[in-house]
């Protein structure tokens, strides 16, 4: 049973910040009751599967993680089935879901967990944060959502709601928001009972109510000191990267390919880019350790 102390500061709370408190917690778990989403990966409390879908969910969109949740858990079960599974493998059933360095981020997950953890999910947070590609978000979001801990953790629903309930008034029209003020109300938030023993469910309305705001008043997180519009992804050098990877991953042919190769394919895709620019998306995959040279011919690095 993992202990659920000293995971929340003491705070004193004024009585007006507690009405506050308390009327939001109100408007929050009324539209959960109401609006409550169900998601495969809230069927369970699995570590493994909690990862899997909050690493898929980063800068993604919930449609787009659905049925590749299903198809990844299918190709790699748990964390020995990822950690023994080719990198080339991890990539080809990643293929949909951009930024791919995240595929590799879980599988490295997998192999450490396997080597250093006997194979057993770390639970603590600084455990969970030594794990590659783990921040403070993803390290609590496995916290609550597995093992129903009250941990603070921010990510950009979440940062929607409290910004529009506690920070929309016209005094703050033209000032950023912290993330030390954010974590204040949060850590205030989890001290109420419900919140703390339902932290898992807290989350995840959190989660939906968020979604809910930026559809129907705009994302307020663009108020966060931390905010930052990210970028289109046709035409990208991210879309480039993404090219030249995939094409290596489906060239499995043993004998690599040449920058000539993937020269053409960057044609094929009508991409105008200079050779400066491909080889420069190709070094970074090297840097990354997704690609490895030999030879001068690329391949995925399994």
């Amino acid at each position: 049973m993992i202990s659920k102390k000293n995971h929340i500061k003491t705070t004193e709370i004024s009585i007006s910040l507690l009405q506050n408190l308390q009327k939001f917690n109100k408007v929050l778990w009324n539209f959960y009751k109401s609006n409550k989403r169900n998601f495969a990966w809230r069927e369970t409390t699995d570590p493994y599967k909690i990862l899997v879908s909050e690493i898929m969910l980063q800068q993604t969109q919930v449609s787009r993680v659905l049925y590749k949740y299903e198809e990844f858990l299918q190709a790699f079960p748990n964390v020995k089935a990822l950690a023994n599974s080719p990198l080339s493998n991890v990539l080809s059933v990643w293929k949909g879901l951009g930024y791919n360095r995240r595929a590799k981020f879980i599988k490295n997950c997998a192999e450490k967990i396997m080597n250093e953890y006997s194979g057993v999910f770390p639970i603590t947070r600084n455990e969970l944060m030594n794990l590659p590609g783990i921040g403070q978000s993803t390290a609590g979001a496995i916290m609550a959502f597995s093992y129903n801990v009250p941990v603070v953790f921010i990510e950009t629903n979440i940062r929607t709601v409290l910004i529009h309930h506690f920070f929309n008034n016209t005094e703050r029209t033209n000032k950023k928001v912290t993330e030390k003020e954010i974590i204040s109300i949060l850590e205030q938030l989890l001290t109420l009972k419900n919140n703390k023993l339902r932290a898992r469910e807290f989350y995840y309305a959190l989660y939906d109510y968020g979604t809910h705001l930026k559809q129907t008043v705009g994302n307020k997180s663009k108020k966060s000191i931390l905010y930052k519009k990210q970028s289109k992804f046709e035409g990208s050098f991210r879309q480039l990267r993404a090219i030249i990877l995939h094409f290596i991953v489906q060239n499995k042919t043993g004998k690599g390919v040449l920058l000539k190769h993937i020269n053409d394919e960057i044609i094929e895709n009508n991409m105008k880019r200079t050779n400066e620019e491909i080889q420069k998306a190709v070094n970074a995959l090297l840097k990354e350790e997704v690609v490895q040279i030999r030879n001068k011919r690329y391949f995925i690095k399994d």
